[in-house]
């Protein structure tokens, strides 16, 4: 390769070549470089996986009673399906007990209640009796200054008004030791309907029902086994969505968004909105001996994966209704754990110089092209690449557009030699790219 540069140096310092009657043309095929609308396109790889996944697990100890028939490794189970059920008399017990427990409670309170009635009528009648024997008392004593009436039976009023107050006062304090009992019976009544309120919760739980639409990926119990709180039973995958976090060369992702696109932060607002804001298409492509099978799909989020040594870039795209219009032998449904395709396009960029990969040239590590001049000789020019896409390589410089350049092998090649250029149309020219070595 360092031969043929210098070579090529040498007939640069010489200058253009006389024509040479005897010269053979060298025949070649070229294609014109042509200024098109270039969607921009990448292709990874990634592994199916659910959207969401969830795991049955015993939320209370107990014999399991039942396990549905449909609970099997493989099987779709409709949402609000019941998978499992627990022996749930131990807790129907607790709850009868809690239930008895408030109704003492209740029937406790009914009976405070009727003391505390009776009390406040007592009261009133003490009050009442109270005025009367002090009336008495008042009116004794103002006899006794006048000298009508004895000592004795002042004393006798006198002792019959403390006896009323005596009264009085226990009424009084038979009331207020009543207003705590009704609060520590509110107490325990809310406590005892926590209770019956934890007991209802643990007879629901012994039913365990499927979320949503899934796939049992796992069955780890069986009738009659004992299970404790916390246990995992089952594993469910939802078939709602699936999504593949794919592997993409950074190399193929940077012109999926021109440098003239939008700007994209890294704020949490920016990066919620990255799907809208890239613009970008999915295919998830199946391809697996005698099957080629497609799914649209949709970019979700990038990963959180970025591998340094292979600098690859992990994106999620989501497929809604992986299980639709699945036949069997010929359009599998999109499971977990399958090995796909994943390509991405961007939004299409108007007026980019495009040649077919297969005019590209490695020379010393640069690229270039085999440029046809008007005088049908070999110019050997180098290029900037701006992207590869598949079968077409974007140009940013290098090469106008009209020029012709070569298409095919050429050797060997040298910088001035004359041509016989054949025209080939650029489509056709990417379709001998494709199937040549």
């Amino acid at each position: 390769m360092g031969a043929l540069i210098l070579f090529w140096q040498l007939q640069g310092e010489r200058g253009p070549r006389a024509p040479d009657a005897g010269e053979r043309a060298v025949a070649v095929r070229v294609v014109t470089v042509e200024q098109r609308t270039v969607t921009p396109r990448a292709v990874g790889f990634g592994v199916v996986a659910p959207s969401r996944s969830v795991t049955l697990t015993a939320e209370t100890a107990g014999r399991v009673m039942d396990r549905a028939p449909e609970l099997q490794r493989g099987r779709v189970l409709a949402a609000g399906t019941e998978a499992v059920r627990l022996d749930d008399a131990d807790l129907a017990l607790v709850r009868t007990r809690t239930e008895a427990e408030l109704e003492r409670l209740a029937a406790e309170v009914r009976r405070i209640e009727v003391r505390r009635d009776n009390a406040l009528r007592a009261l009133e009648l003490e009050r009442r009796a109270l005025r009367l024997a002090e009336v008495e008392l008042e009116r004794q004593r103002d006899l006794l200054r006048r000298g009508t009436t004895s000592r004795t039976a002042v004393d006798q009023a006198e002792t019959n008004y403390l006896a009323r107050l005596d009264r009085l006062q226990t009424i009084e304090a038979s009331l207020a030791e009543i207003e705590p009992e009704l609060a520590v019976r509110a107490a325990e009544r809310r406590v005892r309907e926590a209770e019956l309120a934890q007991a209802e919760l643990d007879l629901r739980r012994t039913r365990l029902l499927v979320p949503f639409d899934a796939r049992v990926a796992e069955v780890m119990v069986e009738a009659g086994q004992y299970v404790a709180r916390g246990q995992a039973l089952a594993e469910l995958d939802a078939i709602d969505h699936a999504e593949i976090d794919a592997q993409f060369a950074l190399s193929q992702l940077r012109p999926l968004i021109p440098a003239d696109g939008p700007e994209i932060g890294f704020d949490v607002a920016a990066l919620q909105r990255l799907p809208e804001l890239t613009g970008l298409q999915a295919t998830v492509r199946l391809r697996e001996r005698d099957l080629d099978v497609t799914w649209p799909a949709t970019f979700e989020r990038p990963s959180d994966r970025l591998d340094t040594a292979t600098r690859t870039l992990g994106l999620i795209v989501r497929v809604d209704d992986p299980y639709a219009r699945a036949r069997p032998g010929v359009r599998p449904p999109l499971i977990k754990n399958m090995h796909v395709e994943v390509r991405l396009e961007g939004r299409p960029q108007p007026d980019r110089l495009v040649v077919p990969i297969e005019a590209l040239r490695d020379v010393a590590g640069v690229p270039h092209v085999f440029v046809a001049d008007p005088a049908d000789r070999l110019d050997v020019r180098a290029v900037e690449l701006d992207a590869v896409f598949e079968d077409l390589a974007v140009l940013h410089q290098g090469v106008r557009a009209g020029e012709r350049v070569v298409v095919g092998p050429l050797a060997p090649a040298i910088a001035g030699m004359r041509l016989a250029p054949s025209p080939v149309s650029f489509d056709r020219a990417t379709r001998i790219s494709e199937v040549q070595p």
